[in-house]
């Protein structure tokens, strides 16, 4: 029976603290709440990178710093998801390559192997992996919901921009008091 899983994309410490206050992680807790009681998949999708950043190319204009630097003891913890929303067994967590959820990662077989055809989206930021996302995912005949208020950005009319705009071509956009809401019998 085909099922709709919560994507929890880049809630990483050291995401969030650039671009995430605790209001916005409150709420994304109650997401991760409500969909876990509902019985609904919960995955996490998290940017990394090897220690030596072998994926990563000096031209790639986002991440390409990274390859002028080395890795640090304290990059795990702060490239770990936030506690806000940590991972319960069995959780996937998915890493990715680049800025989409799907860019170098398994998430498409982990999604078609539990028969998820329905993506409900939060992340940071709007801007980047929330909008990667939705365009591929969109390309890969997914259902989709955005939950607005469970993406956050540091520009808020770009925020605004997409998901009053530009998500609603391609995904439902709801905030996520709407979507819990329209979990509970």
């Amino acid at each position: 029976m085909p099922r709709t899983a919560l994507m929890v994309m880049d809630v990483q410490n050291v995401i969030v603290e650039r671009y995430a206050d605790q209001a916005y992680l409150d709420r994304l807790r109650e997401a991760v709440e409500g969909a876990r009681a509902a019985g609904l998949m919960v995955i996490h999708v998290a940017v990394g990178f090897r220690p030596d950043r072998a994926e990563v190319s000096p031209r790639n204009k986002m991440f390409g710093a990274l390859t002028r630097r080395t890795a640090s003891p304290q990059e795990g913890q702060a490239n770990a998801i936030h506690a806000a929303v940590a991972p319960l067994p069995p959780e996937p967590v998915v890493v990715k390559r680049r800025v989409s959820g799907f860019a170098g990662s398994d998430l498409d077989m982990v999604l078609r192997s539990n028969d998820v055809d329905h993506l409900v989206l939060a992340g940071i930021a709007t801007s980047g992996v929330v909008l990667s996302t939705v365009r591929q995912a969109a390309d890969l005949d997914y259902s989709l919901t955005v939950l607005s208020d469970g993406c956050a950005d540091s520009d808020p009319e770009v925020h605004r921009v997409l998901t009053e705009k530009v998500f609603p071509q391609q995904a439902e956009v709801v905030t996520v008091r709407e979507w819990l809401t329209g979990l509970r019998p």
